[in-house]
């Protein structure tokens, strides 16, 4: 049975910081021993924005398009995983989530609300991939999404 979802859909966060590594275990455990903490690469780029750049929480959640409070929640969420796999001996492993890179461009449909990214350069789209509609515009990512 499907859980089902109530409220809003989840828009992409933009993220800038993507990882370079993407799992770490603790040295000397078998990986077959190891259970493994999974960050999304959203929370992750709230916990460089805020802990390492020092950015405000209001600045980062600009940054990533989404509200300070999206914002807060991935960051406790972030904490929480990486805490427990540091106090637990657990794998840490950076995959998955929701986001578009910050050089992506976003665009939103006016008639069904779809937001998508196109890479630089592809031109604009004419229509929806969803609904085929053509009010597209242009979303800023500087846009609050919630």
């Amino acid at each position: 049975m499907h859980k089902r979802r109530w409220g809003r859909p989840t828009c992409p966060r933009i993220v800038s910081n993507l990882p370079e590594v993407s799992f770490f275990k603790p040295q000397g455990v078998p990986m077959k021993d190891l259970e493994v903490n999974r960050l999304s690469v959203e929370e992750l780029e709230a916990m460089v924005l805020v802990d390492m750049r020092d950015m405000e929480q209001e600045d980062a959640a600009k940054k990533m398009g989404v509200s300070r409070r999206t914002l807060a929640r991935e960051l406790s969420s972030g904490r929480k995983k990486l805490l427990d796999a540091l106090v637990s001996g657990k794998a840490i492993e950076i995959k998955g989530g929701n986001y578009i890179p910050s050089s992506a461009r976003m665009f939103v449909c006016g008639d069904c609300g779809k937001a998508w990214d196109a890479a630089s350069g592809s031109g604009r789209p004419q229509s929806c991939p969803s609904c085929s509609g053509t009010d597209i515009r242009r979303k800023s990512s500087e846009q609050n999404t919630e």
